[in-house]
């Protein structure tokens, strides 16, 4: 199983005029992304969002630079918002990142979970649906044609066209990220695409039914078991106890969950809710690294098997050494007892 990181590049600030402290910011995430390189990480994950809160409105640009910087590790977007974007552009961002990383890039598409990106770039939000499955159709034409013939309703046509730079791998790796709606498992299925999942509350085994969906969408497809891989993506930290990694996270969760609840009619995060989501089938990876082990396996055997398993850490404003700290204990003890 690979274990790695997401990232949605919190900001220090949320003064807009602050931009020194923005790029320190932006600095201490390559940092990060370095060091889970060094302790043998598998993959990093960048999202995307045009929020105060975040830095990764542009998340091919830092994986990038930390291309540059790494030697091993995988570098995707998590999740790339491709209702929002032109499929020929992010297919040309990512084959650059292959090249600059020397084959290490991947695309996690999905249709994210924030909404401000439909009004900025010009896109009806009630069209959310049918702008996804255009836009994928064409960025899987483009990931297996060398010349791409397509027509739709949201992009001007293509003919005969060839889109440029080609990436090391191929076929670019593609990953369709999803939440908990059953046609978008089925629709990856039928495509036989990966597998990213978010389960950000609730318990992950309750996903299960889910992923049946997905690989018997797979199976009737025609796609072997081995192409229909499935990866978890988790709220979570790791410090050398549970109790300390309970009080690092939980002040920052709280303020964090309680700000985006007041946007969704979530009510307001209390200890002991936080306390049942991170119990033993809970989906909120906080705690020692053998208690989080033993978690991720379980969920694992849960769901019949998960390929990828990413920790998303920087929601709860943990410190830089914080964050350091918790990846190597992810690198150095986690890794070890699940492989």
């Amino acid at each position: 199983m690979q274990i790695g990181v997401d990232s949605f590049a919190a900001t220090e600030s949320f003064d807009k005029s602050n931009s020194k402290k923005n790029a320190k910011s932006v600095e201490k995430l390559i940092n990060r992304i370095i060091k889970a390189d060094e302790v043998g990480l598998d993959v990093f994950g960048i999202g995307e969002h045009h929020r105060k809160e975040f830095l990764d409105s542009a998340p091919h640009m830092i994986l990038s630079a930390a291309a540059a910087k790494t030697k091993n590790i995988t570098l995707t977007s998590a999740v790339t918002v491709l209702s929002a974007a032109d499929p020929v552009r992010v297919f040309q961002n990512y084959a650059t990142l292959d090249l600059i990383s020397n084959g290490r890039a991947e695309i996690v598409a999905g249709r994210g979970s924030f909404t401000e990106a439909f009004e900025l770039f010009g896109y009806e939000l009630s069209k959310y649906d049918q702008l996804f499955e255009e836009k994928l159709e064409l960025l899987i034409k483009i990931q297996n044609n060398d010349y791409v013939n397509w027509s739709g309703n949201y992009r001007p046509e293509l003919n005969n066209q060839i889109i440029f730079p080609k990436p090391i791998q191929n076929p670019l790796p593609i990953w369709i990220g999803v939440g908990g709606t059953p046609q978008s498992f089925i629709r990856a299925g039928k495509l036989g695409l990966p597998l990213m999942i978010a389960v950000i509350g609730g318990e992950t085994h309750r996903f299960k039914p889910l992923v049946d969906m997905y690989r018997e969408s797979g199976r009737r497809a025609g796609h072997s078991p081995e192409k229909l891989k499935v990866g978890l993506h988790s709220l979570g930290y790791v410090a050398e106890n549970s109790k300390k990694a309970v009080e690092d996270y939980f002040p920052g969760y709280a303020k964090t969950f309680t700000r985006i609840g007041k946007e969704r009619g979530w009510p307001p995060v209390t200890l002991e809710r936080f306390k049942a989501q991170n119990g033993p089938l809970g989906a909120l990876m906080i705690g020692s690294p053998k208690e989080i082990a033993e978690k991720i396996l379980r969920h694992s055997e849960a769901l019949g098997g998960i390929s990828r398993f990413t920790f998303q850490m920087d929601n709860a404003e943990l410190s830089h050494k914080q964050l350091l700290k918790s990846i190597e204990l992810i690198g150095n003890k986690i890794k070890p007892i699940i492989n």
